[in-house]
């Protein structure tokens, strides 16, 4: 059957990203994010395809029954832990790791007997302010859950950096240290050769981590968007890390239309031709997870050249001005983002972020595996 609209996943390229980390990870184990239906690439082909990563890292309890129903039976961490007692059970049951970030999940714990079967993640908040216990409380909250009734196989600490994609900010350093200062004040290390130290396994780096900061790197590394061959770093390329892009969201010209000098084009006339303009409408839209605030001129790729978007997407089409692209058709297939269009390019004509992009390509366009 022939599909207006697409988003191709290629496999090699994940497994070349994965690579790619753990080799920057410098021997860390590399837990890999597949939060959000995999950045929009699809939870469960993705993670066949990244069987080599040591663990997966999702948002929710749902998600890691996806998962768990198709079969990986890999450690699976749940970054927002669970909220209540019925959730707890079920994620017991099915072997997820849980993080513990908050004061009411860690009374829960204390007053569950369900027996944890898997590591327990506890989240230091070192500056970020979102998720985590201070780093003042984490003492106390560390004995808490060592005097569990149930214990868990092992506790471990984790943070999330908040700016370790600016290459100039002494903020990822700042964490990294807060994070070990955290870390003494329970008589804990992150280092093996601190032999007054009781030492635990840990986890900082992101992707920007991974990739630009060797300190954050620690035990566990969490790449996310450079699994997908996105650079976390403005203004520096995928493939200057090596990454190779794994999405290319792709459809189809549906009509070509000729129009004449002055004539506006899509909802409001935002656009009008400044001459005699020949306008190709492709399947796209809002609808598919192409932004509505995507500005004039944003490249689309017909028949290996540039060509720009003109008018307002709409839910279901696009309109792109091909007067410089000879001999576009019905049928032709047209590149919203790939390995030759990067999609942080477009992200920047949408004033948004990579991530948002391929997190809001939506269920409706198929997902074909390469």
């Amino acid at each position: 059957m022939t599909r207006l609209i697409r988003a191709i996943v290629d496999t090699a390229a994940l497994r070349n990203n994965l690579n790619v980390l753990r080799t920057a990870a410098g021997g860390a184990k590399v837990m890999a994010v597949v939060k959000a239906n995999a950045y929009g690439h699809g939870v469960v082909p993705v993670a066949a395809a990244l069987a080599d990563a040591d663990s997966f890292a999702v948002a929710r309890l749902e998600e890691g029954l996806t998962l768990r129903a198709a079969g990986i039976s890999a450690p699976i961490v749940l970054l927002e832990g669970v909220p209540d007692a019925e959730q707890l059970a079920e994620a017991v049951h099915h072997g997820f790791e849980l993080v513990i970030h908050d004061a009411s999940q860690l009374a829960m714990l204390e007053s569950s007997r369900v027996a944890l079967r898997a590591p327990l993640w506890l989240k230091i908040d070192t500056g970020m302010n979102r998720l985590g216990f201070r780093p003042d409380t984490f003492a106390d909250t560390w004995r808490r859950l060592r005097a569990l009734r149930s214990q868990p196989l092992e506790i471990r600490a984790l943070t999330h950096l908040a700016r370790a994609d600016e290459r100039q900010s002494p903020m990822t350093r700042e964490q990294v240290a807060r994070f070990h200062a955290a870390l003494a004040s329970a008589g804990l290390s992150a280092s093996a050769a601190l032999s007054d130290a009781q030492r635990i396994v840990t986890s900082i780096g992101n992707s920007a981590g991974t990739l630009g900061w060797p300190e954050a790197r620690s035990d566990w590394v969490r790449p996310g968007l450079s699994l997908y061959g996105v650079s976390p770093f403005p203004g520096e390329p995928a493939a200057k890390f090596g990454l190779r892009p794994v999405m290319t969201f792709e459809t189809t010209v549906i009509a070509v239309r000729r129009v004449l000098q002055g004539e506006v084009v899509g909802y409001g006339g935002t656009w009008s031709a400044a001459c005699d303009s020949t306008v190709a409408i492709l399947a796209a839209g809002y609808g598919d997870g192409l932004l509505r605030s995507l500005r004039q001129g944003t490249p689309v790729l017909l028949r290996g050249a540039r060509a720009a978007l003109v008018g307002r997407v709409s839910m279901d089409m696009v309109a792109v001005d091909v007067s410089n692209v000879p001999g576009v058709a019905v049928g032709d297939k047209a590149i919203l983002w790939g390995a030759d269009l990067p999609v942080e390019e477009i992200a920047e004509f949408g004033g948004t972020i990579a991530y948002e992009l391929l997190c809001g390509v939506r269920q409706r366009v198929p997902i074909e595996l390469r």
